[in-house]
């Protein structure tokens, strides 16, 4: 395991939720690519924590195989599943080109940042668990 490649992957996570947030707060954000953030900083917490665990990480945006792939080192990642973090993997692809046009709601795309959130405290905390200091 690398610590600094983690450190990475946490770095550009957290990128991603601070364009998101930046965007939110402005007069009207661009809903659609709030939530695709939201998912990218799943995507990539939950990579991290494979990458920790020096598991390969597959090339996917589907955040459920992804928390399969950490429940298989750490059961509590079930927890993710129940919340629903999967829900955010259809802004990953679908909506960001012209072939599915939808513009997720305000009420919406503040529920993909708590989820998102939920899911970036979720994995930081497994982390600290065993010993890694973002």
């Amino acid at each position: 395991m690398n610590d600094e490649t983690v450190k990475q992957w946490l770095i550009k996570a957290d990128n991603d939720v601070k364009i998101a947030k930046d965007e939110m707060a402005t007069a009207e954000p661009v809903t659609d690519m709030v939530c695709f953030h939201m998912q990218q900083c799943c995507e990539k917490y939950l990579k991290a924590f494979l990458i920790f665990n020096n598991q390969e990480y597959p090339r996917t945006h589907r955040i459920a195989h992804l928390i399969g792939l950490c429940a298989n080192l750490d059961p509590a990642f079930e927890e993710l599943a129940e919340l629903g973090a999967d829900r955010l993997t259809r802004f990953a692809t679908a909506f960001r080109y012209g072939e599915e046009f939808y513009l997720p709601s305000q009420e919406e795309t503040k529920a993909a940042i708590e989820l998102g959130e939920k899911v970036r405290e979720f994995v930081l905390g497994k982390l600290r668990e065993r010993g890694f200091q973002p």
